[in-house]
């Protein structure tokens, strides 16, 4: 049996009430995230027992049983994010959350959308922060944004200073909670090759109040091409920390493939277990940002960004070691 469907990796719903007494969560001192038990590689899992193909069940856990990230659009922020973050809680863990809702969001590919406007992005991002409240989150904002003013055809648009501003007030209004722990997100190795041409874009956008940034956010960059990327950005914005997306990088990225070598590429593999012992003084922690099995968009027979595809979320996993 294979589920498909809307994802609530981005514009969908989810239902996380209830749900925090229902999965084993991890060591908390190893990783402090929420494991969402009603993620859709949990309920594919299921569907395979239910199936009796215990193979398949076996892989699709090795998935499920690891937290990844809410990410956060248009739809029903406050009610999203209080959901999340009450069912986090509830487990005694901390919600791991995307903001992606920024106006010219993606650069018109496979991810497009976003607020219509800066006033309707304050708005939704006010809601955001009503959800989360008091509860502890961390939260990597707007995975794209920062890199896509940079380099590329969005580096072209009049908007970059809006943009930085907004970023910047996400930012600010984010670290005003008080248990809330905010990364900006930075790109990933292969797209902005030199580390210095961020600088001043990442100030722009409110670096400086953040916590730190994050790598690698829905690519396939190797875990240490990414650690000595943000070893040699850190000195530049401030000796900031980083955190690092494993989700998929665990046999680094596809070759070949040209400018769409980003997008579903065939042969990956989950990367490391989220975690927050690292070994490295500056990686604050390895996060599964991107959810494992959700598309990157339709390419190579991928169904729409964010939507679940099962079949790809097995390759990831049958490739894994361990």
């Amino acid at each position: 049996m294979l589920l498909a469907g809307c994802s609530a990796g981005q514009d969908g719903d989810d239902d996380a009430s209830g749900a925090a007494s229902t999965v084993r969560q991890r060591p908390k001192a190893v990783a402090p995230y929420w494991v969402d038990p009603r993620s859709d590689a949990a309920r594919q899992a299921a569907a395979y027992r239910a199936d009796g193909d215990s193979e398949r069940a076996a892989h699709m856990d090795r998935i499920a049983r690891q937290p990844a990230a809410t990410w956060i659009g248009p739809d029903d922020p406050r009610g999203r994010t209080e959901r999340v973050t009450k069912a986090a809680a509830g487990a005694g863990r901390s919600a791991l959350l995307v903001l992606y809702n920024v106006p010219h969001r993606d650069c018109g590919q496979y991810s497009k959308g976003g607020a219509q406007d800066a006033a309707a992005y304050r708005q939704w991002l006010g809601e955001v922060t009503e959800g989360i409240g008091g509860r502890a989150a961390t939260v990597i904002v707007e995975p794209d944004a920062v890199a896509h003013a940079v380099a590329g055809d969005c580096a072209e648009q009049p908007d970059a200073e809006e943009r930085y501003g907004l970023l910047d007030e996400a930012v600010t209004r984010l670290k005003r909670l008080p248990r809330t722990t905010v990364y900006l997100d930075a790109g990933n190795p292969d797209w902005i090759r030199d580390a210095g041409a961020l600088v001043e874009p990442l100030r722009r956008s409110g670096i400086a109040s953040a916590d730190g940034f994050s790598l690698n956010v829905s690519n396939y960059q190797t875990t240490a091409s990414n650690i000595a990327y943000g070893k040699e950005l850190s000195p530049k914005v401030g000796n900031k920390p980083f955190v690092i997306d494993t989700s998929r990088n665990g046999n680094g990225p596809a070759s070949g493939g040209g400018g769409q070598a980003w997008c579903n590429p065939p042969g990956r593999a989950l990367g490391e277990a989220p975690t927050v012992r690292t070994g490295h003084r500056l990686v604050d922690a390895y996060l599964w940002i991107k959810r494992p099995g959700e598309s990157d968009g339709e390419c190579r027979g991928g169904p729409r960004a964010g939507h679940w595809w099962p079949s790809y979320a097995l390759d990831l996993a049958r490739r894994a070691g361990g």
